[in-house]
């Protein structure tokens, strides 16, 4: 079957929802900024336990990706992201939950030819290009500007 270029685009349009930005903007920004208040509440708490302020970030950054990790096991992320949208892409929980929902998908497929393999199929591009980025900008930094 040849479609046309003008078809094809006919009918991604007509299988595509439409975005409802005046909902779904606000609501990312709500849900990613009680993302951040949750961090900034655990932060506060290790300060209040006794940690120094790099320490408690640290412990707050760990509890926040078991968090995210944990929610994406029971599939309750899953059910956030479908209304804070962008929102639940908050760097650390929306990293995890990048990793841990292949995790959950392929675990049928095995621990190796499943879980192993396909455990950074999501996140696998953001750490290649994020780390090609990172020395490119690191380069033109110390060749340019410094």
């Amino acid at each position: 079957m040849k479609i046309s270029q003008k078809q094809y685009g006919e009918m991604v349009k007509k299988a595509s929802p439409n975005s409802k930005c005046m909902r779904d903007v606000p609501l990312a920004f709500l849900i990613g900024g009680l993302i951040c208040v949750i961090g900034q509440a655990f932060t506060d708490l290790y300060s209040y336990l006794g940690c120094d302020d790099r320490t408690a970030a640290a412990f707050c950054t760990i509890t926040l990706v078991f968090l995210s990790a944990f929610f994406t096991g029971l599939g309750l992320y899953e059910k956030l992201a479908k209304y804070g949208g962008a929102g639940t892409l908050v760097p650390v929980t929306g990293f995890a939950n990048a990793v841990a929902s292949p995790a959950v998908e392929f675990k049928s497929e095995g621990y190796i030819l499943g879980l192993g393999a396909k455990i950074f199929i999501i996140a696998g591009p953001v750490i290649l290009y994020g780390t090609a980025a990172s020395v490119l900008y690191g380069l033109i930094y110390f060749f340019f500007i410094k």
